[in-house]
């Protein structure tokens, strides 16, 4: 199977070029997917079977100010590549997020959810899902949340490298989800694409935590001895709102005869040893 890769300088893509075969990684410098054109162009050289699409405005909080251009990405950029699947009968896997959820739940989301975004970010991203879903016939959508990974920046590093600068350190403990290892969420995507198993899929690495459990984590297994604080959201204002709660639900997985991914702290502890 010939799979062609947007985003290819993420955490998650970079995960994936280590499980696949016959694989075309572009970058946004060598793939700018707003441009229809040259979409268009790299899509008929490449002729691939699968897309599987990790690029994305990923900047929250900057969503709020941009939203042009986090929409041209999220949304339009989408658009482009599920036209061209469309057209040719090959697969589109489309990389989601936890963020679709308003987070008023008190238990894990399922795929069925409604959904109900409450920052600018996560209607880019819906609306790039119902956009696939009523277009596209041979769809994987995959929601996942809390994503860290080797390249790129992500949670757990900010804390490592604040740790080195800070003595005291205030976290969220008041936001409930589930922290995810890109190598873990990239092992099943390469296990899904190789069936007819179409839909939407949530996939997060099992259990969950607050940002403050996260990082009080990180802290121990890394041997780090600056002060952790628990904070309130409200204490901590940021432009996009984010859901309080968004655990995903990753029963349809196993139902579908997918292996489950790790609890969340063998998932971190494989990955701090790394760091180590």
């Amino acid at each position: 199977m010939k799979i062609l890769v947007t985003g290819a300088g993420g955490q998650l893509a970079r995960e994936l070029l280590c499980y696949c075969e016959n694989i075309y990684p572009f970058k946004k410098e060598e793939l700018d997917i707003t441009n229809r054109d040259q979409c268009e162009e790299v899509y008929n050289r490449i002729k691939p079977d699968l897309i599987i699409h990790c690029a994305a405005y990923t900047k929250v909080d900057d969503a709020e100010n941009k939203k042009s251009e986090a929409y041209r990405v999220n949304y339009h950029g989408t658009v482009h590549l599920a036209d061209l699947t469309k057209q040719n009968n090959s697969k589109l896997c489309f990389i989601s997020t936890d963020y679709v959820f308003d987070g008023e739940k008190s238990s894990p989301y399922f795929e069925t959810d409604y959904t109900n975004p409450v920052n600018f970010y996560g209607v880019s991203k819906r609306d790039a899902e119902d956009y696939i879903q009523n277009n596209v016939p041979n769809h994987y959508i995959v929601r996942t949340s809390w994503l860290y990974g080797k390249v790129g920046n992500n949670f757990v590093k900010t804390m490592i490298k604040l740790a080195n600068i800070n003595q005291t350190i205030r976290v969220v403990d008041d936001q409930v989800g589930s922290p995810t290892n890109a190598n873990d969420l990239a092992y099943f995507i390469i296990q899904l694409i190789k069936t007819d198993k179409y839909g939407i899929y949530h996939a997060t690495n099992g259990g969950e935590c607050s940002w403050f459990d996260f990082a009080k984590h990180v802290f121990k297994q890394m041997n780090i001895h600056s002060s952790l604080v628990p904070i309130k959201s409200i204490d901590y204002q940021t432009a996009a709102k984010r859901p309080k709660y968004s655990v995903l639900d990753n029963g349809k997985l196993k139902a579908e005869g997918f292996k489950q991914l790790d609890h969340w702290k063998e998932a971190l502890d494989r990955f701090l040893s790394t760091l180590k």
